[in-house]
């Protein structure tokens, strides 16, 4: 664990925060802020296109969690220029993380694949590359191509679990089991590729226990960056038709706060966190309300776990004492 004891005997945050952040680890890798990019690839996904199922998972929009992704109709180097002119009218960036978000980026032939990635990483401010996918979308050819763009820069994998019980995973329709999951894993991690894994709270039928359930399981997988992210329903997407008929419940920010300081508490200090919420597109968000003040979610949960003396691991270091 990177930390070290302060005058209080408490553990000292890793920057200001007092969990592993990606932008503490992406600072302390490239000795300065790194912002992201986000891509879109053109693809679709096995679960829309009739490989697996049509509809994709029930609270997947039309864009296929590439709502804030760049325009598709633009090559992978307007869509990088683009990005970066929007960012820096705001901020001063001069590094970048190239993320192809949208749908499932490694559902395509390997030769398109290696063609977009590597347009991507020669821009020379790209320092990272990030591919969102699925784990059953990772057959040899394609492993062995990200191994060998690992070898250019660092590579990272985005997989989408949301939850370790196979009854929710039925019920959002994910379409591949644990054992699929855990099998990409080994198989990035094998190749060095980074492994970083998404965990939906709020999923219906996931009380705290279920959810804690999950974050420990990840403990005990090779993985090294976690993204937490709230349940959006949105509108125009099965789960928002659930919701509006009332079958549906939603976190209250008070529980939501709660429950990410648990995760936390009980995430190893080794893994790094890239999200601790989100923000649905405002225009198609139907609940909660209360999570498109992103900023505010954020600042409560950094002084709540400041109040309660809470940090990363917490719960693990008790447990080891």
């Amino acid at each position: 664990m990177e930390t070290v004891e302060n005058n209080d005997q408490s553990p000292r945050m890793w920057g200001e925060k007092p969990y592993r952040s990606l932008d503490w680890q992406l600072r302390k890798n490239f000795g300065e802020k790194v912002y992201k990019l986000a891509l879109n690839g053109g693809m679709t996904c096995p679960n829309r296109d009739g490989k697996i199922g049509t509809g994709g998972c029930i609270f997947c929009s039309a864009g296929g969690s590439g709502d804030f992704a760049a325009d598709k109709r633009l090559s992978v180097t307007e869509q990088i220029r683009t990005q970066k002119e929007a960012l820096r009218e705001k901020k001063p960036a001069r590094k970048y993380i190239a993320y192809f978000q949208a749908y499932t980026n490694t559902y395509a032939p390997v030769d398109y694949l290696e063609k977009i990635f590597m347009e991507a990483m020669d821009d020379e401010e790209v320092v990272v590359l990030s591919v969102a996918t699925r784990p059953d979308c990772l057959p040899e050819e394609i492993l062995d191509l990200l191994e060998r763009l690992n070898k250019i820069k660092p590579v990272w994998v985005e997989l989408g679990l949301q939850t370790m019980h196979e009854d929710t995973a039925k019920f959002i329709r994910r379409g591949y089991s644990l054992k699929c999951f855990e099998h990409a894993v080994s198989e990035l991690r094998k190749r060095g590729v980074e492994v970083i894994v998404h965990v939906i709270l709020g999923l219906p039928g996931e009380d705290g226990k279920r959810i804690l359930q999950t974050v420990e399981y990840l403990n005990n997988m090779d993985i090294q960056g976690i993204k937490l992210q709230l349940l959006h329903i949105l509108e125009g997407t099965d789960l928002g038709k659930l919701y509006q008929a009332g079958s549906v419940p939603v976190m209250t920010m008070e529980e939501y706060i709660d429950t990410v300081i648990e995760c936390l508490e009980h995430l190893s200090p080794q893994i790094t966190v890239h999200r601790l919420t989100g923000d649905g597109p405002k225009d198609i968000l139907l609940a909660p309300l209360w999570s498109s003040r992103k900023r505010t979610v954020l600042n409560m949960i950094h002084s709540r776990m400041k109040e309660r003396g809470s940090f990363q691991g917490k719960q693990i270091l008790w447990e080891e004492s």
